[in-house]
């Protein structure tokens, strides 16, 4: 199960026409706690961001699923419910989740979102779709995580490789 923190940066970026602004984008990261959420957005952005940036608000999003399609460039939040029959009186129940389809349109988003969902048993119907401001996502990756106590020869390594690159 994925717990989602969406986390947004603030840093100086300088425009198209070359004047600087203070934005705050958000990012969607993968994490088990608010303190690993910030370990790791930071971790991911450092990369792309030059010059000094601060986490300004970290908060749970609550994403029951995510769709994720190379092509696309925006995310979709959709709300869907899906339909079970309660068997005592007969009525319909409709449960609602929040998912999440990166696409480049919106019809792109729902064929995405329906495609995902072939394999589902249950009905459910699709209640609102909106863009999100999201800039980036990302997932937990197991290959990240070190793999256990490192020999002398390899912290040597790391060692002199930093200072080759300073």
């Amino acid at each position: 199960m994925h717990n989602w923190f969406e986390c947004k940066v603030s840093y100086v970026k300088t425009m198209e026409n070359g004047l600087q602004k203070k934005v705050s984008e958000p990012y969607l990261v993968d994490a088990m706690s608010f303190t690993e959420a910030e370990a790791r957005i930071i971790e991911e952005i450092q990369p792309y961001i030059s010059g000094e940036f601060t986490v300004a608000d970290i908060k749970r999003a609550r994403y029951s699923e995510l769709f994720f399609n190379e092509k696309g460039d925006r995310f979709y939040k959709f709300k869907v419910y899906f339909i079970t029959l309660d068997e005592k009186s007969g009525a319909e129940k409709k449960t609602a989740s929040q998912m999440l389809a990166q696409a480049t349109t919106l019809e792109d988003a729902i064929v995405i979102l329906n495609e995902g969902m072939k394999g589902t048993m249950a009905d459910y119907v699709i209640a609102s779709v909106s863009e999100t401001m999201l800039v980036d996502v990302f997932p937990f990756d197991a290959g990240s995580i070190p793999s256990g106590k490192k020999s002398d020869e390899e912290l040597m390594a790391e060692a002199k490789k930093e200072v080759e690159t300073e």
